[in-house]
């Protein structure tokens, strides 16, 4: 079975994005889905890929937020090899979709990550654009980045965000710390704009909704609390209906309990994991503006102790979404492709399971939800890997 013709993956359980399907096939030709179709109704000469036991196969995981991952930091290595190392860690977990981001740096560090991304993007399909969380940000808020490198924005940032038409390109801010004008240009050019690390208001939070923002970096952390005279951004965030925010699920950066709160308004949940290099990496430990982080006890922090992103992956965000947060699986399953797909306006081409859209997909058993095999663009990740180690 080559990469290219026409065949089927089947299932016991194919989750589409909205149904559960039972005994159904994925059609797959070249990078996209061809149809969906009962298991039965599959033609005896195409091949099968049939998936025994109680699998499930579902929208890949779309992921915003990823410093790195396999032992790499974006900010250490802006280049397109090093993303490409990033995402092939991560696709070990079922995320056929990456953000790689950029934590809070130089105007020039900046644009090579800008490069590298474009580079990246043009050859591999999991990388969707990128993300630069910061420079922009609140010192009230700083949590893990550097305040040194936190600046207001210029004419230079404003051409290098809006520089990539084809790409998508999300910038974290804090809105009080620009001017509305800088929000609502990037919302113009179509880039997303979300706040974090910030001290906002409420009502500074309403004035960047109004301005095009639609997104909330890693709810509740890093931002300010909910208070009984000042709602803050919190509050805006799960009254928006026409926004998302991410949520770190790991059991770490937000309480459960929190975060079961924060599903019942209105805003669109998604899964992000924050990730830093240990993920589907070797070393437990790296350096970050020159701190070392370490990884203990599933927390990822500094020396004291501020959290340094996460050493967790999508599909444990999914497990812990289920187990923790109380939520059906096919729900966590949406927040973790269909809703930032969504937020990305990828939404007719990725996370669902349906016709015209890219043949993006993870299968994986439903109690613990361990991944079997990942395919990206119609290419699973074995075929993949094989590949990359040939040259």
């Amino acid at each position: 079975m080559t990469k290219n013709a026409r065949h089927a993956v089947a299932a016991p359980n194919v989750f589409d994005g909205v149904a559960v399907l039972p005994d159904h096939a994925v059609v797959i030709e070249g990078a996209h889905i061809a149809d969906v179709v009962p298991m039965d109704s599959l033609p005896s000469s195409m091949p099968v890929l049939v998936l025994g036991g109680d699998t499930w196969l579902a929208p890949g995981f779309i992921d915003v937020q990823v410093n790195g991952g396999g032992d790499v930091l974006f900010n250490d290595a802006p280049s397109a090899s090093a993303i490409n190392t990033i995402a092939a860690a991560h696709r070990r977990y079922g995320t056929t979709g990456i953000l790689p981001t950029l934590i809070s740096d130089t105007h020039d560090k900046m644009c090579a990550a800008m490069l590298a991304a474009q580079a990246a993007a043009a050859d591999n399909p999991s990388v969707l654009g990128i993300h630069f969380e910061g420079p922009f940000l609140s010192p009230g808020k700083p949590g893990v980045h550097n305040p040194q490198m936190f600046r207001k924005p210029d004419a230079a940032d404003l051409e290098l965000l809006t520089g990539w038409p084809a790409g998508n390109v999300l910038v974290t801010l804090a809105p009080e710390q620009v001017p509305l004008e800088f929000i609502a240009a990037l919302s113009q050019a179509g880039v997303r704009v979300s706040l974090g690390h910030s001290m906002a208001t409420y009502d500074e939070t309403q004035a960047a909704l109004q301005s095009g923002m639609t997104g909330f970096t890693h709810l509740f952390n890093a931002m300010r609390p909910i208070g009984s005279r000042e709602p803050g951004p919190i509050t805006a965030a799960l009254e928006a209906p026409a926004a998302w925010f991410g949520m770190i699920v790991d059991g770490v950066h937000v309480n459960p309990e929190v975060l079961r709160i924060a599903l019942r308004g209105y805003g669109h949940p998604m899964l992000v994991t924050d990730a830093m290099p240990p993920v589907g990496g070797k070393r437990r430990s790296f350096t970050l503006y020159g701190n070392e982080i370490t990884v203990r006890d599933g927390r990822c922090t500094r020396e004291d102790g501020t959290l340094a992103g996460a050493a967790i992956d999508m599909a444990s965000c999914v497990r812990n979404t289920v187990c923790d947060l109380h939520v059906p699986l096919t729900k966590a399953l949406c927040f973790a492709s269909t809703e930032p797909a969504e937020f990305l306006g990828l939404g007719t081409v990725l996370g669902r399971l349906a016709p015209g859209f890219r043949a993006d997909m993870v299968a994986f058993e439903p109690i613990e939800v361990d991944v079997l095999e990942t395919w990206v663009a119609g290419v699973p990740n074995e075929m993949a890997e094989q590949e990359a180690a040939t040259g």
